[in-house]
């Protein structure tokens, strides 16, 4: 068979890239991202690279980055059609980490990537974005929408973030004044957060149509996709007021492989069974996947989503802080000598 001497012309939305809708799109967002606006931007969406200038408050100001995505709970997202709070989770991983160096997140970067853009979907995700940015008080200045025909499944996409912020250099947190004796301060989470949902969907297909209708005061769909908990402004408030030595966001690893990245040689986590609450949603996927306590607390946060260290004497201080913020805090456990057991231990 011949090609024909004069062919149609293929434009580039026949070949499954709509410009007009990725265009659609970015008017969309621009008062999403307007709302998130702080000092600092010189200029946010729609150049070819945004401009931030380092508050002049800051006197010898260090850059901390960091980047992170969702991961498997956008396959539940997807299934379940909810949308709206994936892009607050997206900002949650990368600015729960920034501030754990004790640094305040500046501005947010977001790349979301689909085989066909679906401009409402588009929308809702980044309005959770824009929401996650606002709550946390970082400006979302810049992006980038790719639309690859043939990468994704249908209704499907990918969502990646990047987050810079800033710290003194003084005041930057190591750990490494961590001593024996130094209480533990685990910080609520609201959920299950991002990690740990390979495991959260095997327990959902277990259980076929038998789920719990609610869990937690929720209906079991909003309990299990509730949003990862932002701890920027509250915790920034308390390492405004008190002297932390170390921070430590219970991601993928759990708080038995988190932990240890902030303890100095020599040192362990000692913390007791039972000092803070299992919510309904833990204990059901517990139960579900019939794992024991250790896997609960290296697959999951398990219930505690950040942990902060800091000197016995101003514990009760830092604690009352944490509260009033808003913060469901529990004293948890105590830095003891590590010896030749574990870096962190729970009983």
């Amino acid at each position: 068979m011949t090609t024909p001497l004069n062919p149609a012309p293929l434009s580039y939305k026949d070949a499954g890239v709509d410009i007009d809708a990725g265009d659609a799109l970015i008017e969309r967002i621009k008062p999403m991202a307007k709302k998130t606006m702080r000092e600092g931007v010189l200029a946010g969406i729609g150049g070819f690279g945004a401009l931030f200038e380092v508050p002049k408050r800051y006197k010898e100001p260090v850059l901390v980055s960091g980047t992170d995505g969702v991961g498997t709970k956008l396959k539940l997202a997807f299934e379940w059609s909810m949308h709206d709070t994936v892009g607050i989770d997206l900002v949650a991983m990368s600015v729960n980490d920034v501030l754990v160096q004790g640094a305040e997140p500046l501005f947010f970067l977001d790349y979301f990537a689909c085989g066909k853009l679906d401009i409402d979907t588009a929308a809702a995700v980044v309005g959770g974005i824009a929401k996650g940015c606002e709550l946390s008080g970082c400006a979302l200045i810049g992006g980038e929408t790719a639309e690859m025909p043939g990468m994704y499944p249908a209704g499907e996409y990918d969502l990646a973030g990047f987050a810079v912020g800033a710290v003194e250099k003084s005041k930057i947190l190591t750990g490494q004044t961590i001593k024996p004796g130094d209480v533990v301060l685990g910080l609520a989470s609201s959920g299950v957060h991002s990690n740990g949902f390979s495991l959260v969907r095997k327990c959902i297909e277990r259980v076929g149509d038998a789920l719990p209708a609610t869990l937690d005061g929720k209906p079991f769909k909003q309990a299990v996709m509730e949003p990862t908990r932002l701890y920027v402004k509250t915790v920034l408030a308390a390492l405004a007021a008190h002297p932390i030595k170390a921070l430590a966001h219970i991601t993928g690893g759990g708080l038995l492989e988190n932990i240890p990245r902030v303890l100095p040689e020599g040192t362990a986590a000692h913390l007791q069974k039972g000092s803070w609450p299992q919510t309904e949603l833990f204990a059901w996927l517990k139960t579900t996947a019939g794992i024991d306590d250790i896997e609960m607390n290296r697959t999951f946060n398990n219930g505690i989503g950040m942990v902060v260290v800091i000197d016995a004497e101003h514990a009760s201080a830092c604690q009352a802080t944490l509260q009033a913020a808003g913060e469901q805090v529990h004293v948890i456990g105590l830095i003891a000598p590590r010896g030749d057991g574990a870096s962190v231990i729970i009983r």
